[in-house]
């Protein structure tokens, strides 16, 4: 049986770095009946980092599918495109490759998180030049930047606990 295939749109959005964040994701698939079906997700955080944000668009979205399907995420993320295309990911979880910065080994937790959201679905990541007229795209900085300028953020603690050590 072929996967029903879905794309993912997703967007981070950060007030300084670190700072309020938000993220905004979006589903889209076509069902049997050739019906289009979109679902939008976004949410806020009070203290977090940009990168922090555009994983968590991703891991909210794949995290919302209910059956195995083969995804395409698109992203103006240089960061989550190339941890999976030039194989960051496996030196960082697999190896225990250190990093000159900080952030990529304090989002250990999100990685951890989006193999385990990325389980039964084949995923594919594609980078899309950001503000560049993709409209999903677009309507996810709309997401994330209102998520990120809301009155109901969300205490990135994993964030908080990695800068306190």
């Amino acid at each position: 049986m072929a996967l029903k295939k879905v794309r993912v749109f997703s967007d981070g959005a950060a007030r300084g770095n670190p700072g309020p964040g938000g993220y905004g994701a979006i589903l889209s698939f076509v069902d049997a009946k050739g019906d289009t079906h979109i679902r939008e997700l976004s949410c806020g955080y009070s203290c977090t980092t940009n990168n922090r944000m555009e994983l968590l668009g991703v891991i909210v979205a794949l995290e919302a599918l209910k059956s195995p399907c083969d995804v395409v995420v698109v992203t103006d993320s240089k960061y989550v495109v190339d941890a999976f295309n030039q194989h960051w990911i496996d030196g960082w979880l697999k190896r225990g490759w250190k990093n000159s910065k900080k952030e990529p080994v304090a989002n250990i937790d999100l990685w951890k998180r989006l193999l385990g959201a990325m389980d039964d679905h084949e995923v594919h990541f594609e980078w899309v030049k950001g503000h560049a007229g993709h409209p999903e795209n677009e309507r996810c900085d709309e997401l994330a930047t209102a998520a990120a300028d809301g009155d109901n953020l969300i205490e990135d603690s994993a964030y908080m606990a990695s800068i306190s050590r």
